[in-house]
């Protein structure tokens, strides 16, 4: 039978592991979002965007989603 702490719910179990989860995703979502742009964008650029990303987990990848994405320049599709 597992202890569990009684001044600890474990609803806060529960709670931080979703907050990990979606950390994780943001800065996988913002990855995927750099590499599509990256062509675009000075190599110094990317690195700065790549580091910002992973040293600060959650606000690095909200500020490239929110501000870097859109100042990079998109791509164009050949027609």
């Amino acid at each position: 039978m597992e202890e569990h702490n009684p001044l600890v719910p474990p609803a806060y179990d529960i709670v931080w592991s979703a907050c990990a989860v979606v950390s994780v995703l943001l800065i996988v979502i913002a990855f995927v979002s750099l590499s599509r742009r990256a062509s675009g964008l000075s190599p110094l650029v990317a690195l700065t965007w790549s580091v910002l990303i992973i040293v600060v987990p959650v606000l690095g990848p909200v500020a490239w989603l929110a501000v870097g994405s859109r100042t990079a320049p998109r791509p164009r599709l050949p027609r």
